[in-house]
């Protein structure tokens, strides 16, 4: 009978089984993407834009001395790469799959529009998938697409905090966000701090003071930096918006109206809102009419994306333009960069204020303060 070879004897590429072996068990779990990143201070991104390039294009994805640093820790740990991840790189669909939290959003569905058009100029091919913005279904979803081996994913769905997209980062998906960002991960989007800061120079310069915020879903980017850009031009303009004049909402009319009769309805009513959606302002009008009130002669409202109903409402609105159509063909831009294995950068596009007849300048009532 043979007997066993003694360990003396095993070969180098035993040995180096050996020690992987010996790493995954004092790990209790084999070496991932995310293990290396932050065992080296870097995103798990950067990291797998690396270890999935190929040799001569290593360089395109970091600084020399980052890949080296990469390569040796990995080569240390014994990281094993995602199957998989692998077979995405080596056979192509050229297919990409696209998460949204529903496709019936008209901003939504322009994104997509974007998407698609550009996908279609470089032979790929998309297709997208509804989350409702509900955490179970995304991860749900996330699992189905990647089942159809999709060369890459973008998500329109993202929650800011990003722990989940840091989970499928670690897998070695290459994906870019839309829409909203989170987190450190590729996106394309408006510039919303900046469009905020838009909306409130607006409502300043017609002499608003007394000011609300419907500010949306508190997960998501869009709403937290619209927001965030109003409030902080108020407080530069040494005016400080109360704690209860931030109402959150659904993006939808129903969210809008809802937040707004609650503003609505305090002791001293604001003589602006600015609403971080069109819808949600939409809505806002109706629990205005509902009040008896003018706009814009005693509420001032001003939405966000200028959507096509936006100018077309009896009282067209006033609102902030977003380059929809292009944030969906500059998403699918930068997925390619990493599909290929080149760096991609975050990009913000810039947006617009569009005046219409839903603002005008306050009329100071007599003994009134400003």
């Amino acid at each position: 009978m043979r007997q066993p070879q003694p360990r003396a004897s095993w070969g180098a590429a035993d040995q180096g089984t050996e020690d992987r072996r010996i790493v995954e068990t004092e790990h209790n779990s084999p070496v991932t993407l995310r293990t290396l990143a932050e065992r080296l201070g870097l995103s798990v991104s950067t990291v797998s834009r690396v270890l999935h390039a190929k040799p001569d294009e290593q360089l395109r994805a970091a600084s020399e001395a980052t890949v080296a640093r990469i390569r040796t820790l990995a080569d240390e740990l014994g990281y094993r790469p995602n199957p998989h991840a692998t077979s995405l790189r080596t056979r192509r669909s050229n297919l990409v799959g696209v998460l949204v939290p529903r496709l019936s959003d008209i901003v939504l569905a322009t994104i997509y529009e974007g998407i698609e058009e550009a996908a279609s100029e470089h032979g790929l091919s998309t297709f997208v998938t509804n989350t409702r913005d509900i955490p179970a279904v995304q991860r749900a979803r996330t699992e189905m697409v990647l089942a159809r081996r999709v060369d890459g994913m973008i998500f329109g769905d993202a929650y800011v905090d990003g722990r989940f997209l840091d989970e499928v980062a670690a897998r070695g998906v290459p994906f870019v966000l839309v829409s909203r960002r989170a987190g450190n991960h590729v996106s394309a989007t408006c510039d919303d701090y900046r469009g905020g800061q838009l909306a409130a120079e607006h409502l300043l310069e017609y002499g608003h003071r007394d000011v609300a915020v419907i500010a949306g879903e508190p997960y998501a980017s869009t709403g937290i930096d619209r927001t965030a850009g109003f409030v902080d031009t108020f407080l530069q303009a040494g005016l400080e918006i109360p704690a209860e004049r931030i109402r959150h909402s659904r993006f939808d009319a129903r969210g809008g109206r809802e937040a707004a009769e609650a503003l609505l309805g305090a002791n001293r009513p604001p003589s602006a809102i600015f609403a971080v959606n069109d819808f949600a302002a939409i809505g806002a009008l109706g629990a205005a009419r509902d009040r008896g009130l003018q706009v814009p002669g005693e509420l001032a409202l001003i939405g966000y994306n200028d959507t096509p109903l936006a100018g077309e409402l009896p009282i067209a609105l006033t609102t902030i333009r977003s380059p929809m159509h292009q944030m969906g063909r500059r998403g699918l831009a930068l997925l390619i960069q990493l599909i290929r294995g080149e760096e991609a950068t975050t990009e913000r596009l810039p947006p617009e204020l569009i005046v219409r007849a839903s603002t005008a300048p306050l009329t100071i009532a007599a003994g009134q303060q400003p």
